[in-house]
């Protein structure tokens, strides 16, 4: 498995100086970094990337609401091989034939994307998991659904959030897990219907670096037979972003110090 670290968790650093953001992901030891609605800002990305030294496997768009070429067009330039849709709303995820219409547009994406060279995946939230379509929840529903060539990239925190155990879920997922969302924290469940920004923002600002909290990360990162790439991520942080994301690379690569 390789590091990465998802730009979003950098986002205010990332308007205000991208350049400069880059650089210091680089300066803590990262050599990979996943990008989001990059097709929005590609040529800075390019300039960047190549700058630091970084380089990007992976990327959040829009595939399910965006031009699809575009999209893929820009990864291709980025040199990102999987483009990852990042977001759905609770109500796609609570009936078979919403999540039938899901995997149906990620399968067309995925076609799309294959003329580009470029594979497609689907990040998930809480309410992918603790949503339930005929007896189990609605992204493994999902994952049944699925063309072979579309992957999913598995937000372990979010699935903790979801009410599974995210070692267990991510065997039942098997080898269409290629990326995961590594954070860590105090774990708070949500209902799969609903989507509440206020009391998200109050859960997501108690997020800790990796092994600093709940979620046992260490067995997390080993339980995907097929796992290419741990995504460090926080969506909020009470503390330096930046000193936040090097303490998760220490704890995930071993290098701690005392």
């Amino acid at each position: 498995m390789s590091l990465s670290v998802q730009l979003y968790s950098v986002r205010d650093a990332v308007e205000a100086d991208l350049n400069g953001t880059l650089e210091r992901l680089a300066g803590i030891g990262l050599t990979q970094v996943e990008p989001y609605n990059f097709a929005a800002t590609v040529d800075a990305l390019e300039e960047g990337l190549k700058s630091a030294g970084l380089s990007a496997p992976t990327g959040h768009a829009p595939l399910l609401s965006a031009d699809q070429d575009e999209i893929f067009a820009a990864a291709k330039r980025l040199g990102i091989g999987t483009v990852i849709d990042p977001f759905t709303l609770p109500e796609e995820w609570q009936s078979e034939e919403s999540v039938r219409s899901v995997a149906e547009r990620l399968n067309a994406a995925a076609k799309k994307g294959a003329g580009y060279g470029i594979r497609v995946g689907y990040h998930n939230h809480y309410w992918e998991v603790a949503s339930t379509v005929n007896g189990v929840t609605a992204l493994e529903f999902l994952a049944g659904l699925l063309d072979p060539e579309v992957v999913l990239e598995v937000d372990t925190y979010w699935v903790a959030s979801g009410g599974q155990d995210p070692v267990e879920y991510l065997k039942k997922l098997g080898e269409r897990v290629v990326a995961i969302h590594i954070k860590d924290g105090p774990v708070t469940q949500f209902p799969g219907d609903t989507f509440d920004v206020e009391q998200l923002g109050k859960v997501t600002a108690t997020q800790l670096p990796a092994g600093s909290g709940e979620l046992d990360i260490r067995s997390i990162v080993q339980a995907p037979s097929a796992l290419e790439v741990g995504v460090i991520e926080f969506d909020a942080y009470g503390g330096d972003i930046f000193d936040g994301i090097a303490a998760s690379f220490a704890y995930l690569t071993g290098k701690e110090t005392a």
